[in-house]
């Protein structure tokens, strides 16, 4: 650590102005009555999962009830931490994030003469910090600070010099920008599949556009497979020249496959399947006993309550070439006939209309109801001709090649963020040996 770097607390490099470290208003000043459909976002403890900023669903109160609140307003480069419930996490407001605090979260407003905010943000993720905010909470019932104020104030750190601190926030924020924009990419990457997978297999619009002699918007080839017009079914109007079929004419359900007992494999754990759609996955080698077992192309669909209704369904994409993966019985296993068409049973698993036939087929005591495998293959749908299977999963195998790209890459930069926060925050690695390593990874 360089002899510039000096000993302080985060009283001494709060902003000098009343309510630069402080907490959200009580219960009685905050109740859910206050909320509103839009106004000011109030952030929560559930708003600060692990990002950079605070995240995901917001509730509002108005103009009136904010300004009411002053104390409790948070702006640009503010830090919030809760004092109840998730101790240890912290979140930074981004520019335009005017907000007001929760009960459950603390406030603080650094002075930016001394200080860079988002340096700080990441000294509060360091395993230092989060010791640091942790060391006085009770761990008796919901987790508490008592003093939460009192605490938060007296955190002592090592602060370099305030361009070194910018430099600092500058890589690992630049590593997490990126991590952000992949999540995004593959937001959008994943909508698409699925929206091509309704519209083609659930809608029916590009028969519907050609029915109304309307353009598909296809490109000729994929338009040309689709018939103009509808025919009666026992599951109603489904495009003329489709039948209506159970899942296992075109997929294998739980497909029989050898693996030798002993043998070291790759195994996956149920919590480590995405439910928000396709991510890196990882897996770790192990024994093998009994479970499902699956290869590359497959997909696997969690059988069991609450895992079914939580979404839980990964794409098997994660392993070596001819290598074979195994996991939990509460696994079902789905591939296609054809290899061309794996990718349209994963998106088909990820169906609304598929997941809730599933979900009213479960089977056993509340609480732990599992999908029995037959009826997964007894689904009943309209089953497309095979060259429209094929072409989709074509289509979807392009998307799901990027993501999965995207998610690998993003993997690799957390594990680079993660082993250069610490050090960096410690003065152990300096800024040119951190450059180094982001331009060797072409950052």
């Amino acid at each position: 650590m360089s002899s510039e770097w000096r000993r302080t607390t985060i009283e001494e490099i709060a902003a000098d102005e009343s309510s630069s470290i402080s907490i959200g208003p009580f219960g009685s000043r905050m109740k859910s009555d206050c909320y509103v459909d839009s106004g000011v976002p109030v952030v929560r403890g559930n708003n600060i999962s692990g990002g950079k900023y605070p995240e995901g669903h917001f509730v509002f109160v108005t103009e009136e009830k904010a300004s009411e609140l002053k104390s409790s307003q948070v702006r640009y480069g503010d830090l919030v931490f809760p004092h109840r419930g998730a101790i240890g996490k912290v979140a930074l407001i981004p520019e335009n994030g005017r907000m007001i605090l929760s009960s459950s979260l603390m406030k603080l407003t650094p002075s930016r003469e001394k200080c860079c905010p988002a340096f700080l943000l990441y000294f509060f993720r360091s395993r230092e910090g989060v010791q640091e905010l942790l060391k006085n909470a009770s761990t008796v019932g919901t987790p508490g600070i008592g003093q939460p104020l009192t605490s938060l104030k007296q955190i002592s750190l090592d602060l370099p010099p305030l361009g070194e601190q910018k430099a600092i926030a500058h890589i690992l924020g630049t590593l997490d920008d990126k991590i952000e924009l992949n999540r995004k990419t593959n937001e959008t990457l994943e909508a698409m599949a699925k929206a091509l997978f309704k519209s083609w297999f659930v809608d029916f619009d590009p028969v519907r556009a050609k029915a109304d002699g309307r353009p598909t918007g296809l490109p000729d080839e994929i338009s040309d497979l689709f018939p103009d017009s509808f025919e009666d079914s026992e599951l109603g109007e489904i495009p003329s020249g489709w039948k209506t079929g159970r899942l296992e004419e075109i997929l294998e359900v739980d497909p029989p496959r050898q693996l030798r007992r002993g043998s070291i494999s790759p195994y996956l754990e149920m919590k480590g399947v995405p439910t928000s759609g396709h991510s890196a996955v990882d897996v770790i080698g192990r024994e093998f006993s009994s479970g499902s077992k699956f290869r590359n192309g497959d997909t696997l669909l969690a059988r069991i309550t609450p895992c079914l209704e939580n979404g839980k369904t990964a794409f098997v994409d994660f392993l070596k070439d001819g290598e074979m993966g195994w996991g939990s019985t509460e696994f079902i296993v789905m591939c296609g006939r054809r290899q061309e068409i794996n990718p349209f049973a994963y998106y088909l698993a990820r169906s609304e209309v598929f997941r809730n036939n599933a979900i009213q087929n479960m089977v056993g005591s509340s609480g732990r109801q599992r999908v029995p495998s037959d009826a997964v293959s007894g689904f009943t749908f309209p089953l497309p001709p095979e060259e429209i299977l094929v072409k989709f999963g074509l289509l979807a195998t392009d998307l799901l090649c990027r993501i999965s790209a995207n998610a690998e890459e993003s993997s690799i930069l957390s594990k680079i963020r993660d082993t250069l926060l610490p050090k960096l925050i410690s003065g152990e690695i300096r800024i040119p040996d951190a450059e180094k390593m982001l331009e060797e990874v072409g950052i």
